[in-house]
């Protein structure tokens, strides 16, 4: 495996920081592997996958754990608008127009109802160094 250097994961990490700004809670595509969400409009249009949104920030690249490679940081959600009832089971980092960038599982399954709120930890992007 070649040697790559931490400017190089930065470069990549750095268009989240740049350009990531919404964060929704998402329904998988298929309940047996919760991180399905593969497109943009999978991830965002609400009564389809996604169940609410909310605006985010993404923190600079940083080390990661160890020496294992390199990550951001996206901050907690603290007051994220549910808009359709249902178990999110995924999360999905978008610039809020085109552009889907990452996406996850949640720890656990997360029921929530339309108009109220919800909150998420803060999530560990990492890109990992090459063995």
């Amino acid at each position: 495996m070649p040697f790559i250097a931490d400017v190089v994961f930065d470069s990549g990490l750095g268009t989240l920081t740049t350009n990531a700004d919404r964060i929704d809670i998402c329904l998988s595509d298929t309940p047996a592997s919760a991180i399905e969400v593969t497109t943009y409009s999978k991830a965002t249009v609400a009564g389809t996958n996604s169940l609410g949104n909310s605006a985010t920030t993404t923190g600079a690249a940083e080390s990661g754990t160890g020496a294992d490679g390199r990550r951001v940081i996206v901050a907690a959600i603290s007051s994220g608008s549910v808009s359709t009832t249902g178990s999110a089971e995924t999360w999905a980092l978008t610039d809020g127009t085109s552009v889907l960038y990452a996406t996850g599982a949640l720890t656990a399954p997360q029921s929530v109802t339309s108009g109220n709120t919800f909150t998420l930890d803060a999530i560990s992007i990492t890109i990992r160094d090459a063995a």
